[in-house]
């Protein structure tokens, strides 16, 4: 059996982890994309213990090599600033057809504001228990 590289296990993979960010959170804008996140639950939290990433990324975007640059770039972008979120959250990220030309820094720059909004939300929602 092949090992998991690390990349590989910071990514949401099964569909049903799809469904449920998708019917337990809202959707969210950024100017380039919009993004879901959502705290995983007790039971799915043994194989990854820290944050996932999934990435939707549809043919309305263009053809297949244009689909795939919009992953690199993205998958990129998210391995450079994963380590931002500290809770196990299952985040998907869901670009504009616009990501094709931005600027890397500039694209670099909203996703590391998407997960510091996602970390931000969830040190409101979630209470952190206090050292005895």
């Amino acid at each position: 059996m092949p090992t998991k590289t690390p990349n590989a296990l910071l990514r949401l993979r099964k569909h049903a982890d799809y469904q449920r960010v998708y019917t337990s959170s809202r959707k969210q804008f950024t100017k380039q994309m919009a993004f879901f996140y959502s705290l995983r639950p007790e039971d799915r939290r043994s194989e990854t213990p820290g944050a996932r990433v999934g990435l939707t990324v549809g043919k309305v975007l263009g053809n297949a090599v244009e689909r795939n640059r919009i992953k690199r770039r993205l998958r990129e972008c998210v391995r450079r600033h994963i380590s931002t979120l500290t809770f196990p959250v299952d985040v998907i990220l869901h670009p504009r057809r616009t990501v094709l030309e931005m600027d890397p820094k500039k694209l670099d720059a909203e996703v590391a504001q998407i997960f510091r909004t996602v970390e931000a939300s969830l040190h409101k929602t979630v209470r952190v228990p206090e050292a005895v």
